[in-house]
């Protein structure tokens, strides 16, 4: 690709492949042997294959559309949902009642979601984001420690439509603004704080101190993690994860 005043000129559209040294080959994790083979030989119909595996709302007409070099379209017109495919099609198929998450945290707490419990958390949460007006297109960022709670606001985020940015709970507050603005984000999930070998990361502090020259957004929720900022939420702006929660519909469709 080589860039000019006129604009930018693609000039790779490559159709070579690069076999993996044999050793490197050798340690792969592939039940099927042949898979490489299958893909070389046919690189449209072995991903339109593995695709199969995924449940789709609407099934794709095209599989590669490649006119556009170096920007290559997958599956277009095909439509699907992550949140449904991570966890109501497992639902359905008689896994509601195994273990989806297992999680443990830093202090020793810990705790176990069917897929069934996942389900219900998601949807639960997905419709508290809408009651504070996220809608289809509405970024989201997630600035969490590693609970489940971070994956069940992703999974929520991706059920509504709604494009989530997920902020390392190590960054710090200038960082963190960054990524607000760059997705022009109109809510923030974050908690109160985060353990981290025995200290506690104040990630409360740090998204009020991000959202200093962060205007695009308007609402906070905040998990308590820590018990750290009881005293720092923001009338008007910050809700509690479970204030959220409270009293909200069990399902939600994707």
């Amino acid at each position: 690709m080589v860039q000019n005043t006129g604009g930018i000129d693609a000039l790779l559209q490559e159709e070579r492949s690069f076999p993996p040294p044999a050793d490197f080959a050798a340690k792969a994790n592939m039940a099927d042997p042949d898979i490489y083979a299958k893909a070389a030989a046919d690189p449209e119909a072995f991903w339109a294959g593995l695709a199969e595996g995924l449940d789709w709302f609407q099934k794709w007409d095209t599989v590669l559309d490649w006119s556009g070099a170096p920007f290559a379209k997958w599956f277009i017109g095909g439509k699907l949902n992550v949140s449904y495919n991570c966890i109501d099609r497992h639902v359905k198929n008689g896994r509601r009642n195994k273990a989806a998450i297992v999680w443990e945290g830093e202090p020793g707490d810990w705790k176990v979601y069917t897929y069934g419990d996942l389900l219900r958390e998601v949807c639960q949460f997905a419709n508290g984001l809408k009651n504070l007006g996220i809608r289809k297109g509405d970024r989201v960022t997630i600035y969490l420690p590693m609970t489940p709670e971070l994956p069940i606001a992703m999974l929520a985020c991706a059920r509504i439509g709604a494009p989530h940015s997920v902020v390392f709970g190590g960054f710090s507050a200038e960082s963190l603004r960054d990524r607000i603005n760059d997705s022009e984000s109109k809510l923030l999930i974050t908690a109160d704080g985060g353990w981290r070998r025995g200290g506690v990361i104040p990630l409360k502090q740090n998204a009020d101190d991000s959202l200093d020259g962060a205007p695009s957004v308007e609402k906070v929720v905040v998990l308590r993690r820590t018990g750290t900022a009881d005293d720092k939420m923001v009338d008007g702006r910050d809700i509690w994860w479970h204030d959220l929660m409270e009293g909200q519909p069990m399902t939600c469709e994707p």
